[in-house]
């Protein structure tokens, strides 16, 4: 039997198996809080949540499976920025911005997903990731409004996701890539602020 998925791409959950899914994600976004991507084990996050280990591995293949989901869960609680009375360039700044930041100031969380999104071993990953992307290309596109070029579209798109990269990398902090990030937006959109 092939289960049926909805139009994000996840198969739908009854509201006790999405329970147990939050209690899991829940736990392991605690987890990562106070540890590190090394230590973190599907086993310790199902034993925190009060679930059996197969039940964890129902919902998570894998540790990097279980932290790709954290990162969209935390992607989906930054809002939407649609204010009409902003420019454009103020509202697509505001919102990557604020999905830059939302782990900026959890270094244990950023260096977590980073390494998970980043495996390419897992098909449970790559399809968390693309609902990420297009979680993602929804906001940008919102913020950006209903005419938008799916060229700039593109480029905001690459722009943010290659300022994550490079912010995962410990290279630059995500402080500086959310600067980064106004100016480099001014630049595809010119300033309309």
């Amino acid at each position: 039997m092939v289960a049926v998925t909805d139009q994000t791409g996840e198969t739908p959950r009854n509201r006790r198996q999405e329970e147990t899914f939050r209690k899991v994600l829940t736990a392991g976004v605690e987890m990562l809080r106070e540890s590190s991507y090394a230590d973190l084990t599907v086993r310790a996050v199902a034993a925190r949540a009060k679930v059996a280990p197969a039940t964890a591995y129902t919902y998570f293949s894998s540790k990097n499976h279980l932290i790709a989901e954290v990162y969209l869960d935390l992607v989906r609680q930054v809002p939407y920025f649609t204010d009409v009375n902003d420019g454009t360039a103020t509202r697509v700044e505001k919102a990557l911005r604020a999905m830059t930041l939302m782990i900026a100031d959890e270094p244990e969380v950023a260096a977590a997903c980073t390494t998970a999104l980043l495996s390419n071993g897992d098909a449970a990953v790559r399809a968390v990731r693309d609902r990420i992307g297009a979680e993602i290309h929804r906001r940008i596109r919102s913020a950006v409004g209903p005419d938008a070029d799916p060229r700039t579209l593109s480029a905001l798109e690459m722009t943010y996701f290659g300022a994550l990269v490079h912010a995962g990398s410990g290279a630059v902090t995500y402080h500086q890539i959310a600067d980064r990030l106004t100016y480099v937006v001014g630049l595809i959109l010119g300033e309309d602020r």
